[in-house]
């Protein structure tokens, strides 16, 4: 972050198991416990954001069919595996 422009700072209270499995989390990606809260905060947001777009839709054009959600499911599924198998290895 530039200096000119500081990043805000929030404090947070967590359950003390969470903490270690965030500590531990953050420890095994070699991130601060800072970047790996920002990028689970962020991946939640985007998590919501794409599910209230579904839930507009859906208002729009009726529910998905089961046909619909088998095909989401592969893509997904594709997707997933594919991720997997570009990661480079820590």
């Amino acid at each position: 972050m530039p200096r000119g422009n500081p990043s805000p700072k929030l404090a947070i209270t967590i359950d003390p198991a969470v903490h270690e499995s965030v500590l531990a989390a953050a420890a095994s990606q070699g991130l601060s416990v800072s970047a790996w809260m920002t990028m689970a905060a962020r991946e939640t947001l985007l998590r919501q954001a794409g599910l209230a777009a579904v839930e507009q839709w859906e208002k729009q054009h009726g529910r998905f069919t089961a046909e619909e959600m088998d095909e989401a499911r592969r893509r997904v599924g594709v997707q997933l595996q594919s991720s997997r198998q570009n990661r480079k290895p820590a």
